[in-house]
């Protein structure tokens, strides 16, 4: 498999697809692109392209399947639309185009993203005649979804579970598919569809060209591109991994019962932008946004269990700005694609670093700035900077604002706000001109202006809320230890059998401490961690020290004060291994 980043100079025309010979000089940057497609995309206010779509309208890709790797937000759909125009270009032909069904088929795992690829690809194949577009996705009904299909659209864009219902009842055949798409494949191996795509896959004509795209390959996407692909290209608009820089990262350590008050302070600092914030539980969704709507927030909640009628609505609601919050599960991490989302606000951490990306990569894109703002309480700190750094995240870690930084900053905002108006070309009517005269008239100029001022500061959603922060504040260690707990390291994880009630009684009998000395634990795929009470700690890490005669291959050391992971030895993990999982914390009572 080849591997390339390109620049757009000197770029080919895609096959079958006369470039823009009539292009003004000022379009030079949508130079190579198919004629329909630049038009298409001068209309929809582009000119100029993001780096993943320049590296896929340079590569020599001919009969070849791709893999295409980008930051989220970047413009990967696009990308795969100038992939796929040699084959859908007006008039172009096919060898089984007189067959009953599409000859593109595009999987992704989401509702909301299905419905997104649609809109997407309209628009940017608006001026190809006679091409039809259909969506198939759970929660609609099948029967139009059938009535749709019978039109055959020559692409149809769906989740795995409904193509799959489809192909089975006969409602589309697959002869006709040249090409499949798999968008954010990790993402729908992580939701469990690798049966669906299997199945769907093994359905599909033996000569095709399947393309995989997404911000990750982890292992998992690459065995399941391997398995399907043939003479894969791997196209890379940004290297794997690599964050998005128009993305500020910001982390605040808040108390638990604390957390509420932050949320309800950043949302005062960021009034009138769009914000999205992430919880983990589709329960919290609906208690955070009740909450938050009772004290004066547009907010509404938006998980998986709503019917897609309302979560239709409610996506549409916060993409026109009738809402500007949206409180929502990792089902929004993949799939809205709504402008102008200034703040990404992380109450409950991801549970990995890529579902951290996407998060985040709601913000930010296509070229704008964002800032991504992640919650964390003093005990979650350690493994949520473990994340950051898995992630590649360079994070700025600061207090969470106070009412009085708030109160601050929203004095400035407004004043900012009256120096701006002053110094603009907008001069006041004579009638307006007239009546300050009046105000004016045995009056003190300035404590008129300073009462005016006064009546009409905006008045936020409510006061903003008391923060006692952490004394702490700065980037936690890695691998640092709880206050009054030492850090040890133990080269046993999950896929070894390892869990929190095994790995605690290993730990207490072959160190010889009760079950109440033992802090937080951390399961890990390969290697775990835990705190040992700071008081024992000594005497436990000269016992440990001995092979365990029932496990001898099993080796504990103490890591704190280390530099970072893979540094100890015997540890059985390298720097960059995969951050534990899992953290638990025992609870006992000290036996008197």
């Amino acid at each position: 498999m080849m591997t390339i980043m390109t620049d757009i100079e000197n770029t080919p025309a895609l096959a079958g697809i006369v470039p823009d010979a009539d292009a003004d000089e000022g379009d030079d940057r949508l130079a190579g692109i198919p004629l329909p497609l630049a038009d298409a995309m001068r209309r929809r206010g582009f000119d100029d392209l993001t780096s993943v779509q320049r590296a896929v309208l340079g590569a020599e890709f001919e009969g070849r399947d791709l893999r295409i790797s980008s930051q989220t937000g970047s413009g990967k759909t696009v990308a795969i639309g100038f992939a796929l125009a040699g084959h859908l270009a007006d008039g172009a032909t096919s060898a089984r185009n007189d067959l009953p069904g599409p000859s593109v088929l595009v999987l992704v795992p989401t509702r909301e993203l299905a419905m997104q690829v649609r809109e997407e690809l309209r628009w940017l194949f608006a001026g190809v005649r006679g091409l039809g577009i259909e969506v198939v996705i759970g929660g609609t009904s099948l029967g139009l979804e059938r009535r749709c299909l019978a039109r055959r659209p020559q692409i149809v864009v769906g989740t795995p579970g409904r193509t799959l219902d489809h192909l089975q009842a006969g409602a589309f055949v697959s002869d006709a598919i040249e090409h499949v798409v798999l968008d954010e494949s990790d993402r729908m191996l992580d939701m469990g569809f690798r049966e669906e795509l299997e199945a769907i896959l093994e359905k599909m004509p033996s000569e095709r060209r399947t393309h995989l795209i997404s911000a990750t390959f982890p292992a998992a996407v690459r065995k399941l591109a391997n398995r399907y692909q043939q003479d894969a290209l791997h196209i890379e608009g940004t290297r794997l991994g690599d964050a998005n820089s128009d993305i500020q990262h910001i982390a605040h350590v808040v108390e638990q019962r604390e957390c509420y008050a932050a949320i309800v302070n950043l949302l005062l600092l960021n009034e009138g932008a769009r914000c999205l914030i992430f919880v983990e539980r589709r329960l919290d969704t609906t208690r955070l946004a009740e909450k938050l709507s009772g004290d004066g927030f547009p907010v509404q909640a938006f998980s998986g269990e709503l019917p897609q009628a309302q979560r239709t609505r409610t996506l549409n609601a916060f993409r026109d700005g009738t809402i500007r919050t949206l409180v929502s599960t990792d089902v929004a991490a993949r799939g809205i694609d709504v402008p102008f989302i200034e703040l990404v606000l992380h109450v409950d951490p991801p549970g990995d670093a890529d579902t951290y990306v996407h998060r985040s990569g709601r913000t930010g894109r296509a070229g704008r700035t964002g800032r991504s703002v992640l919650l964390a309480t003093p005990r979650s700190r350690r493994s949520v900077a473990r994340l950051l750094a898995m992630a590649r995240i360079e994070t700025e870690w600061k207090p969470a604002p106070t009412a009085a930084k708030v109160r601050k900053q929203l004095r400035k905002q407004y004043r900012r706000q009256i120096h701006e108006r002053l110094a603009s070309e907008d001069s006041p009517t004579q009638q307006q001109i007239d009546y300050a005269k009046g105000l004016l008239d045995g009056r003190d100029p300035a404590a008129v202006v300073s009462m005016l001022l006064e009546l009409a500061q905006p008045v936020p959603a409510r006061e903003p809320m008391e923060i006692r922060n952490p004394a702490a504040e700065d980037a936690p260690a890695v691998r640092g230890a709880a206050a009054g707990f030492v850090r040890f390291s133990i080269n046993w994880g999950e896929q070894g059998g390892a869990a929190a009630n095994r790995l605690l009684g290993h730990v207490c009998r072959r160190g010889q401490i009760r079950g109440h000395q033992v802090g937080a634990i951390e399961i890990g795929p390969t290697e775990s961690s835990f705190d040992v009470d700071a008081g024992a700690a000594d005497r436990f890490e000269k016992l440990v020290r001995r092979p365990d005669a029932r496990d001898p291959k099993l080796r504990i050391v103490r890591i704190e004060g280390r530099s970072g992971p893979g540094n100890h030895s015997g540890s059985g993990r390298s720097r960059g291994a995969p951050r534990p999982r899992k953290t638990f914390t025992p609870k006992f009572k000290k036996r008197r």
